[in-house]
């Protein structure tokens, strides 16, 4: 018997159940990536590179940010995404996972208590998995089932500070949190806000500032912004108060034992944010693909939700396989996703709209959907 075949069993009741997943390389036209603004390999991107490389800065941190690893490029970058978000510090770490994990993972306390929306990434469940506060789910978007689990948290005996965890605009789904009523729950309740720019950052708020840009004067919002999306780079920035970002300096386990992010990503990071003030046209031309998608992406099914992430709902795992291969066949990079991505019975194929596709696209591949044989 292998030794591995606990591992091989699972991998093939994955197979069974059409949830295997496997690698594939970049083919057609994109619909998939999370690449909003084309940044990615933006020209002015590969110049600041260039030009941090020849300014001597290095490739490699060579160690923790609390070692040797904190270079003048992290610390430049953290002084302008704080005046860039409004927000009174920024912290940057090499990944967005990384990030949310440890926002949830240290600043909630013991006998605190984390209401997260249903439908709230991966990475704040893994960092309330390994949170000392407890942590219990609310109806997705619905302000009032979040107050009604607060409120049975006191009446139960609950005496420390509510956490409110949810994302601005919801990546699979592609719908937006109602954030101002969320900002007055957090003010009735004594509660702070975690949210998640992730999909919002570069695309949504004044100069691509996010969804929850109209907030940042409050103490009590801490938003994180993925820098590998619309920003086109890797990392994610962590802005808020001062005192959260020392205390994840020094609490924070994924920050305080990982090598530093590349000095150059930060220097790249840095660029991307000039860009969104310099370049207010890609997210013009990103909403008018919004708007074509909506008028011909929906009667082809797929639910409008008034950003760049339109869902398909086809509710099969092996249907929405189907489907996402028929497309792929015919030039149009689009994948289909499964549980537990999404919930049990909502198999879906995420159509996500970036720069890097023309009018004329989004009109082939709603003619690819009206057209497809299942």
């Amino acid at each position: 018997m292998s030794l591995f075949f606990d591992h091989e069993r699972d991998l093939a009741a994955l197979g069974t159940a059409s949830r295997l997943r496997t690698l594939a390389p970049r083919a057609g036209r994109d619909f998939a990536s999370n690449d909003y603004l084309g940044l990615a390999g933006s020209p002015r991107l590969a110049a600041a590179i260039s030009d941090a490389l020849g300014r001597g800065i290095p490739i490699g941190s060579g160690g923790s940010r609390l070692l040797r690893g904190n270079h003048p490029e992290h610390q430049a970058l953290e002084a302008e995404a704080a005046a860039f978000f409004g927000s009174e510090a920024a912290l940057y770490l090499s990944s967005g996972y990384a990030a949310n994990a440890m926002l949830f993972a240290t600043l909630p306390q013991r006998g605190d208590l984390i209401v997260h929306d249903e439908l709230v990434h991966a990475s704040a469940h893994e960092g309330m998995r390994l949170s000392r506060a407890n942590n219990r789910p609310a109806k997705h978007n619905d302000i009032a089932a979040f107050e009604d689990v607060i409120a049975t948290w006191r009446r139960e005996g609950g005496s420390g500070r509510p956490w409110i965890a949810l994302e601005s605009l919801y990546s699979m789904d592609g719908d937006q949190a109602p954030l101002a009523g969320f900002a007055e729950l957090a003010d009735r309740t004594g509660a702070i806000l975690l949210i998640d720019e992730a999909h919002a950052t570069g695309v949504f708020g004044a100069q691509g500032r996010g969804l929850s840009a109209a907030l940042h004067a409050r103490e009590n919002i801490v938003s994180l912004h993925t820098c590998g999306k619309a920003l086109g780079c890797e990392g994610a920035l962590i802005a808020g108060p001062a005192v959260v970002t020392d205390f994840l300096v020094n609490r924070g386990r994924a920050f305080i034992f990982s090598t530093a992010p590349s000095p150059l990503m930060a220097a790249a990071v840095r660029e991307s944010l000039r860009i969104l003030q310099d370049e207010p046209e890609r997210r013009e031309r990103l909403q008018a693909l919004i708007a074509q998608a909506k008028q011909l992406l929906v009667p082809a099914g797929a639910r409008t939700t008034g950003s760049q992430i339109l869902p398909l709902i086809l509710g099969d795992d092996a249907r929405t396989m189907r489907a996402a291969a028929a497309l792929q066949a015919r030039g149009f990079d689009v994948r289909g996703i499964r549980p537990p991505t999404v919930p049990t019975g909502t198999s879906r194929l995420r159509i996500s709209l970036t720069l890097n596709v023309s009018s004329d696209d989004i009109a082939a591949l709603a003619h690819a959907l009206t057209g497809e044989d299942e």
